[in-house]
């Protein structure tokens, strides 16, 4: 485990208070959670991922071939008063831009839940739909980048379009004490935060591993697991029991038993 405690740390102050964003979107006096998913949902920043999660929408998988995809950028789930950030890569093309919601309706997703009801973080065990009265308590799930790429594989300058929509998110998560980064993308996504919004120096302090754990600067931690793609949980890379120690950390350091 690597862990990283500079000598100005105070863990207790959330990580999005006082925060500014360099974001340029515009919420309207009330900004809410609710607002932000809204403008998310009507995106079209990157016309490679836009073409390609409509198609994906249209052609659909035959064993989904009934369903209407959502096919739009995916916005964030869970607890507003959050306490725990899921952070991942970006949605699947037959998992989340199907079903509309971070991973829900795949392997990814069918692996996770079962980890977070058992963690204390979810109501329930499966996830398969929007709707599916699945709710998250003490934690939310986003992702770097929101539509779905091509090979899994967002470039930088999609990457980068995104990044202003993660800066608000992180603002108006007011209660945040942990953020949990699902493999290495989205770890690097939120140094990325971090170093933009003048939170650390230097990234090169933070290096990705599984079970990583770095007391920030500002307050709160950064916490690492491999992603739980069927790429890692088929191959035995990531375990079940490896993941949960990790979920019952953040349980931890966030203050929630």
């Amino acid at each position: 485990m690597s862990t990283s405690v500079p000598s100005n740390v105070s863990p207790g102050i959330p990580l999005g208070e006082g925060e500014r964003s360099t974001s340029r979107l515009h919420l309207g006096s009330s900004p809410t959670l609710a607002a932000l998913n809204a403008q998310v949902a009507e995106c079209e920043r990157c016309p490679r991922l836009r073409t390609y999660c409509e198609g994906i929408a249209r052609e659909k998988r035959r064993a989904y071939r009934h369903e209407e995809y959502w096919g739009k950028p995916v916005p964030s789930f869970g607890d507003p008063q959050a306490r725990v950030l899921l952070l991942g890569l970006a949605p699947g093309a037959h998992g989340s831009n199907r079903t509309g919601r971070p991973f829900t309706g795949d392997g990814s997703g069918a692996f996770l839940y079962p980890l977070l009801w058992e963690a204390g973080f979810a109501s329930q065990p499966r996830a398969i739909a929007r709707g599916d009265g699945m709710e998250l308590h003490g934690a939310c799930i986003t992702s770097v980048v929101r539509c779905a790429p091509p090979d899994n594989k967002p470039n930088a300058e999609e990457q980068a379009n995104c990044a202003p929509f993660l800066d608000r998110e992180l603002a108006l998560l007011t209660e945040l004490r942990v953020v949990l980064a699902l493999g290495k993308i989205a770890f690097d996504g939120y140094t990325g935060y971090l170093q933009r919004n003048g939170r650390i120096a230097r990234r090169s302090a933070y290096v990705f591993s599984h079970g990583a754990e770095y007391a920030l600067p500002h307050g709160g931690w950064l916490l690492a697991t491999y992603h739980p793609s069927l790429q890692n949980t088929n191959t035995g890379r990531l375990t079940a029991p490896m993941l949960l120690r990790v979920l019952a950390r953040a349980r931890e350091l966030a203050g929630l038993g």
